[in-house]
């Protein structure tokens, strides 16, 4: 049948080559930066701007966790339920549609409970619409999958908790 391979334009992120190989571990992420508030779960070339934006956020005064899922399919559950866990706020981030990385998240956070006490999740992804042919950063952009977007869906996700920090809440 039809098939097709996809993978982005530029370059990737994230994975240092070793001088000798060494293999992935399947369905295994990794924190590659620690914070305390919020925790970015970014799954696929949206890494870098994760980290972009808790550069951002640290400057905000919000320590944050940045994780590099690498697999969709198996979850890294132990990960994903710790981050949930310890931080007030957690998002997702991938370069899929409606029913990807995220909704495998909040099915996953919905059926433990994780979400019951109060814990902020949100998810950033592809938007269902038609977007022209730009440049990768303006579609990004345009698509809210940026550092800008991360920040702002952080930010109002605070305004709506009391423990939020001040700037998020003016």
């Amino acid at each position: 049948g039809p098939i097709a391979v996809r993978y982005p334009r530029g370059n990737g992120t994230g994975v240092a080559l070793p001088e000798t190989p060494q293999l992935l571990e399947i369905g295994k992420g990794r924190v590659v930066r620690e914070g305390k508030t919020v925790a970015i779960l970014s799954l696929g070339t949206r890494l870098e701007e994760a980290l972009k934006a808790a550069e951002v956020l640290e400057a905000k005064g919000l320590s944050t966790t940045v994780a590099d899922l690498r697999f969709a399919k198996p979850l890294d559950v132990d990960l994903i339920r710790k981050l949930l866990t310890t931080h007030e706020v957690a998002v997702t981030i991938e370069e899929n549609s409606v029913g990807g990385f995220g909704a495998h998240v909040l099915t996953m956070a919905s059926d433990e409970g994780l979400i019951d006490g109060g814990l902020k999740l949100r998810t950033l992804r592809l938007p269902d619409v038609y977007q022209e042919q730009d440049k990768p950063e303006v579609q990004y952009a345009e698509a809210g999958l940026d550092a800008t977007a991360l920040v702002d869906t952080v930010l109002k996700a605070l305004r709506h908790n009391s423990g939020g920090v001040a700037e998020a809440r003016a």
